[in-house]
């Protein structure tokens, strides 16, 4: 038998794996998740509603689950002309992604929560524009079925 329970904007440890929990904005209520555990970390916002007032404001929350982290796994579903029309369904643009990695000091990015409309050749040429836009202190690289990452 299964139980469910809601959670939010706690920390708590499964086994020695230690789990930090923080509402994220989207357009319902929605979590971030920082796991970490043995000397490594990833986070996980699958769902982000970026700002849309057209400023790069990242929330607290987020910036708490992202700091420093070992992997960041972030929604980018949107390139920035794709926003202009979808700006309140709740996530947000490649480019904010990359925005939320470097301000939280994140050491990887992956690009996450792919737009069902973008083939592969799309999500290669938004990830040549994200790597171009992180610098070189920031590896960023498209999320797939089957990826394996090493921390």
């Amino acid at each position: 038998t299964s139980r469910f329970h809601d959670i939010s904007d706690t920390d708590l440890a499964i086994g020695d794996a230690k789990v930090k929990i923080r509402t994220v904005p989207h357009t319902g209520l929605t979590n971030g998740y920082r796991v970490e555990q043995d000397g490594a970390s990833v986070t996980y916002i699958s769902d982000h509603q970026m700002p849309v007032d057209g400023s790069h404001h990242v929330p607290d929350s987020v910036l708490e689950l992202c700091a420093d982290t070992d992997l960041l796994i972030h929604d980018s579903q949107y390139t920035p002309d794709e926003f202009t029309q979808k700006a309140h369904w709740g996530h947000c643009t490649v480019d904010y992604a990359v925005h939320v990695a470097r301000e939280s000091g994140a050491k990887r990015l992956a690009l996450f929560h792919h737009d069902p409309t973008h083939c592969d050749d799309i999500i290669d040429g938004i990830l040549a524009g994200a790597r171009a836009m992180a610098g070189p202190d920031l590896e960023v690289m498209a999320a797939a079925e089957g990826t394996t990452v090493v921390l």
